[in-house]
Formats: structure tokens, sequence, C-alpha cells
């Protein structure tokens, strides 16, 4: 509270208006104008910033509406004509979604800077700068990731510089990155026992732990990857009909599931007694902290999924936003359903992919297992 007194001294001082004010830009600025009255280092007026951004929340919590504490980030748009050119090329023509072109513009982007610094250009790129390039990004990076980059090289090579006639040669076919065997590792995943005991270890009795629980439970059973999860919202439930509509966050694609009585169980308790009041979203699952908003990124259910797999004793450096994804997969092929059917509720384009979790469908795959020889 003296810390919130100070702010506001400040503020009628400069005739400024408090709730405006609270923004972490303008904190910020408020910390050194006292830093500088005061004769004392801002950086030792952290807690300024916690107290400034908790009078921020209880604004919206009295519904005033003040502005949000971090401004959104507006999405960059690429970097040079050639790269919005190009961006452009792969949403039109090539119907990539916007992740995949992320993506790619990063790669290329990394790419441009490692000519520039070599004093090369796009008119001027010649193998051994491609070489180059990914031989000393093979020294940081795995070879997953170095291939995935070269992968992009080459589809800019290929369709974007030879295509429009800006390169007289096709450099794309000469392009090497390293062998990536389909499928060298299989899906991390967990015994379906484990996924048991991490429902198990949610503590109910708080409004996170109604969310993290009808959360896991939904993605458990249905095999809702972390995309698909938050961005589910309030109209993609038909409670009449019992159905659960998702959307792939890569193809755009919609289909609907049953929504089963445990899941809709879960849901509804957390709607009512977990889900703030107030919130200014109609997605489903929303953050537990002012102003209640929608997630922002998957990496917030890898972060949900570790916090309970360590209350149930569960370790694993393999606990990603996927891994209750690919357990859901393994359990349904022991089970007996067929995997052509997995592959369609799991929206994968190529059928083939489900061999992936074949291959950590254990209990299917005891029962083709050789003897060990003597």
């Amino acid at each position: 509270m003296r810390r919130i007194r100070s702010f506001r001294s400040y503020c009628a001082e400069h005739g400024l208006i408090e709730r405006e004010e609270l923004t972490l830009e303008r904190a910020n600025r408020f910390i050194g104008w006292y830093a500088r009255r005061q004769n004392l280092d801002p950086q030792s007026l952290g807690l300024f910033r916690s107290a400034l951004q908790s009078l921020n929340r209880v604004y919206h919590g009295m519904g005033l509406a003040p502005p949000d504490w971090r401004s959104p980030r507006p999405a960059k748009p690429p970097a040079t004509p050639l790269l919005a050119e190009y961006a452009d090329y792969l949403l039109r023509h090539r119907g990539n979604p916007q992740v995949t072109v992320h993506k790619k513009l990063q790669h290329i982007g990394k790419f441009q800077g490692h000519l520039i610094q070599a004093g090369e250009g796009w008119l001027s790129i010649g193998l051994t700068d491609v070489d180059a390039f990914l031989v000393s990004y093979a020294q940081r990076y795995s070879g997953s990731h170095v291939s995935d980059v070269a992968c992009s090289i080459r589809c800019f090579l290929r369709f974007f510089l030879h295509w429009s006639g800006r390169i007289p040669v096709d450099l794309s076919e000469a392009v090497i990155a390293p062998v990536q065997p389909r499928l060298e590792r299989p899906r991390r995943a967990l015994a379906w026992e484990n996924v048991q005991r991490l429902l198990k270890a949610v503590d109910r009795s708080t409004p996170m732990g109604l969310r993290d629980y009808a959360l896991l439970l939904m993605m458990s059973t249905h095999g809702l990857g972390a995309g698909e999860a938050i961005r589910l919202r309030f109209d993609d439930i038909d409670w009449e009909a019992g159905t659960l509509s998702v959307v792939r966050p890569k193809m755009g694609t919609a289909f609907t599931l049953p929504l089963l009585p445990a899941v809709a169980k879960a849901v509804a308790h957390y709607l009512r007694d977990g889900r703030p009041s107030g919130t200014p979203t109609r997605h489903l699952f929303v953050q537990m902290k002012v102003p209640f908003g929608p997630f922002a990124a998957s990496s917030a259910i890898r972060h949900i999924i570790a916090k309970h797999a360590r209350a149930a004793g569960i370790s694993g450096t393999f606990l990603g936003s996927h891994v209750l994804r690919h357990s859901h997969a393994a359990r349904q092929i022991d089970l007996g359903t067929l995997p052509r059917v997995v592959s369609e509720l799991l929206g994968h384009r190529d059928p083939e992919s489900l061999s992936a979790y074949v291959r950590i469908a254990t209990e299917t795959l005891r029962d083709v297992a050789l003897p060990v020889p003597a």
C-alpha cells in the first residue's frame, strides 16, 4: 500500500489518470522517476512493479477495464519485400498454414543473415554458401532441426528463386541435409496407469485444480493436442447433442467428437465453480490471473502437465504438451481400435503417421514379440 500511495502521489503531481498508467511500460517510467527523486537504483525497486500489477488486477476485478499490463505483441511482418513475397506465395499457392509459413520465414531469415555476414546476396548465392551455413548450424543444433532448416532452404530455392526466375540455376536438388530416418525415435507417451495417476494427483479443491483436471481429462480422453485444447470455445460444445467440435490448428479443418459423460461432468464442474466470473473471453480454458485471458501458447499446457506429473511422482524429460495425445493414441490401439479410425480421429493427413503410435502401443506389441534366444 505504501508503494501504491507513492504511485498515486506521482499521478497527482503530474496530472495523470491513475488507471491509464497501470501498464508495464508506464510503471517502469514511474519507477525511473521515483529512483531519481530518492537517489536509488531502479533495479532495486522491482516490488513497485509487482504492487502496480496487483493494482491493475484489482481494477480488472472491479470491472473498471484498465489497460492490459503488457501490450500484445503485434505480428512482425516479413523483414524484406522478398520474404513478404515468399510468404504470400506459401500462403496462396502452396496452401501452407500460417504456423508453417512463420517457421519457414524464420529459417530463411537466419540463412539470409549468414549471407549478409559473408558479403553475399540472393543473386550471387552458391552451394558453398548453403553448405557453410548448414555445417555451422549443425554444430549448435540437433540433426532433426538442421534437416528441417535445410528443407526450408530447399523449398525457398526451388519454388521461389528458381520458379520466379531470380536465379537461372535450380540449386535445391544439391542441398544436403542430415539423414533423418522416418520415426527414428518413438513418440513419447505415458503408460495408461500413469495417465490415471496424473489425473488423480490434480487437487480439485481449488479453481485452478478444477480447470487443470477438466483440461487434462479432455486431452487424455479425446486425444487433443495442446493447440486444439487452448483454442476451444463455448460454441464448440453442444450440451444437448453431447458433442465437441475441434479445429485442427495446422489444417484449419473442423470435426466433431462425442463429449463423453466423465469429460462433460468435469468441464461443467469447472465452469460452475472454477472459471473466474467476468472473464472477457469465450475461450473454454483460461488463465487464473487477471485479466483471465486465454492461453497464449501451448507451452502453458506443458507446464500444467509437468506440475501435476511431479505431484504424481512421475518423472521424465518427455513430459511435453503432446504426451497425453500420444498416450491416448497408443491406448486406443491397445484396446483394438482400427488404425484407420485412430488416424482420422487424430486428424493425420498421412495415414502412415499412425505407425508412430503403433510403435508405442506396448500391450499390442507383446502379442507379436519374439522369444529372446537362449
